[in-house]
């Protein structure tokens, strides 16, 4: 399947399942059409200045408000969030890797995630986490969003495919993407074995 992007920084996008169902002239209609929910996904604090708000409007078959409820606790023990202190046994001194060894079960984008290091603290929304994933099946049934900040994407091993609720992403080595806090996702494998980063 071939991809092709909307290129560009900064500049407006559209883009639409149905015809017609994104409003003209307008973000929020006390109607739109096809009976979708209109909801704004914001990436800039409301002190920003207006001329520099950066946000995405999303039309949905479900509002956002009507899946509360329907999530369930993820466990992931080797996915760290800041401020992550008191359980690690690293001594003091400079360190070198080794590569995070493939899975030999089968693990998806999510439970092959291994935090690296953790600064800041994610209550205060300061701060960051790398990590490094392995992967050797797609997520199936399930899908992730990331409450705490935006995920920065880094492959280095094999290529993946992002299925959003904004569009699909095809990530080789050598790309990066970029998912906003908030926007729910899975993670389709392109290739049998993958491997990269995460900030």
């Amino acid at each position: 399947m071939a991809f092709s992007y909307m290129p560009g920084f900064g500049n407006d996008f559209e883009t639409e399942t149905l015809p017609g169902s994104l409003p003209q002239g307008r973000n929020s209609p006390q109607r739109p059409a096809y009976g979708l929910y209109a909801e704004q996904l914001s990436g800039s604090p409301f002190t920003a200045p207006r001329g520099t708000n950066e946000r995405s409007w999303l039309y949905r078959i479900r509002p956002s408000v009507k899946h509360t409820g329907r999530f369930k606790a993820a466990s992931y023990p080797l996915w760290k969030s800041a401020p992550n202190v008191g359980d690690h046994e690293l001594a003091l001194g400079q360190y070198r890797w080794n590569p995070v060894p493939m899975p030999k079960e089968p693990t998806d984008f999510i439970a092959g995630m291994r935090s690296i290091t953790t600064a800041g603290d994610v209550l205060g929304q300061t701060g960051m986490a790398a990590h490094v994933y392995v992967a050797n099946t797609s997520m199936a049934d399930d899908h992730f969003f990331n409450a705490d900040g935006e995920l920065l994407v880094v492959p280095q091993v094999g290529a993946l495919r992002f299925v959003t609720e904004m569009g699909v992403i095809e990530l080789r080595p050598g790309e990066i993407a970029v998912l906003p806090r908030g926007l729910v996702f899975k993670v389709e494998l392109v290739d049998a074995e993958v491997r990269g980063y995460v900030c």
